[in-house]
């Protein structure tokens, strides 16, 4: 069974190593270029949710941060949006929907998140 998380919680989900699969969708682009997928591994703390959507490291979204189930930026006229993350034994899934502000174009990036277990320690 899935629950929402509620990410204002520091118990939103384990922190650890995740695999994390990110899958960007941007219906505005012509159909080769409307789906990206990357896939990564990183050491990911608990209380930062926003760092299961690697399209928020983006320059573009530079003073955008995720409050609760939104996206909220330092200036409207740069984006808005809404997040959804779901938690389940080992797995974050969710998806990130945005507008990018002052311009018709909109984008969702959908994770899939999967625990491996704890992070390596800094060297």
């Amino acid at each position: 069974m899935l629950c929402t998380i509620v990410w204002s919680s520091s118990e939103a989900a384990e922190s650890g190593a995740y695999d994390i699969t990110a899958s960007t969708e941007m219906p505005h682009l012509e159909e080769n270029l409307r789906y990206a997928t990357t896939r990564e591994r990183r050491c990911l703390q608990a209380d930062e949710p926003a760092s299961f959507f690697p399209i928020l490291q983006h320059p573009s979204l530079e003073g955008c941060r995720l409050a609760g189930d939104r996206l909220v930026c330092a200036s409207p006229e740069v984006a808005t949006g809404s997040v959804r993350l779901d938690e389940a034994p080992g797995r974050v899934t969710g998806v990130l929907e945005v507008k990018m502000g002052g311009k018709n174009m909109t984008f969702a990036q959908r994770v899939e998140a999967v625990r491996l277990g704890g992070c390596e320690p800094a060297r």
